[in-house]
């Protein structure tokens, strides 16, 4: 059976309700619309302390996603679908890793915090409608047991949440640098504090000899 559907307003739809709740691929729709109302609510809210703490949300939460795609869904599925798809996807994540990893290191009165997050939602929300779009109709096709796929990701995620997410690489890049690879922008906004500024030497001043009659 087709897993297409065509929507009221057009299009294609994924037919995503014929599938179990623990079935795979629809924990990852689940994990995409919690992350996207997310993005809503912060794009919604002014204060800024409601603002930090839909962030902090946020990342755990993409945080656990990308962990479970990556050692589980991403690995299940690559060798059947088209590299072109999976490595699209792989650098998807990388960016927003490295978004992420930035947004640990700063403070939420940083000027550029808000907008950092934004780029995030905006990044995330193009990855989700390529995934929804293409690979995920794609891989529902295959010779796959999502159930028990869904089952060992759903088993990953408690122990995440349990025992705390790894480090990514992206993190220890960023930590590397203190903090301040984060974009041009932001670095020439960086007023240079005094202990960079260059103090000129003192000039030897070398008076004439007087001339010996």
């Amino acid at each position: 059976m087709s897993n297409w559907l065509v929507g009221e307003l057009g299009g294609e739809m994924f037919e995503w309700l014929t599938n179990e709740e623990n079935d795979a691929i629809a924990m990852l729709k689940r994990d995409h619309d919690n992350v996207k109302a997310l993005f809503d609510q912060f794009e919604k809210t002014e204060r800024k302390a409601e603002k930090q703490k839909i962030v902090k949300r946020a990342i755990e939460e993409l945080r656990i996603h990308s962990t479970l795609e990556e050692e589980l869904f991403y690995p299940a599925v690559r060798e059947q679908l088209k590299n072109g798809v999976m490595n699209e996807a792989d650098e998807e994540h990388h960016v927003a890793k490295v978004l992420i990893a930035e947004l640990d290191a700063m403070s939420g009165d940083n000027d550029h915090f808000d907008a950092k997050f934004t780029v995030l939602a905006e990044s995330v929300r193009h990855h989700i409608k390529e995934e929804e779009n293409e690979m995920l109709p794609k891989a529902r096709d295959l010779q796959i047991d999502f159930q028990a796929l869904g089952k060992k990701m759903e088993c990953r995620k408690r122990e995440l949440k349990a025992q705390g997410l790894p480090r990514t690489a992206e993190d220890s890049m960023i930590r590397k640098t203190h903090g301040r690879a984060d974009s041009p922008a932001r670095a020439s906004h960086r007023k240079k504090s005094p202990a960079h500024v260059i103090k000129k030497s003192r000039a030897r001043v070398i008076k004439p000899v007087g001339v010996i009659k």
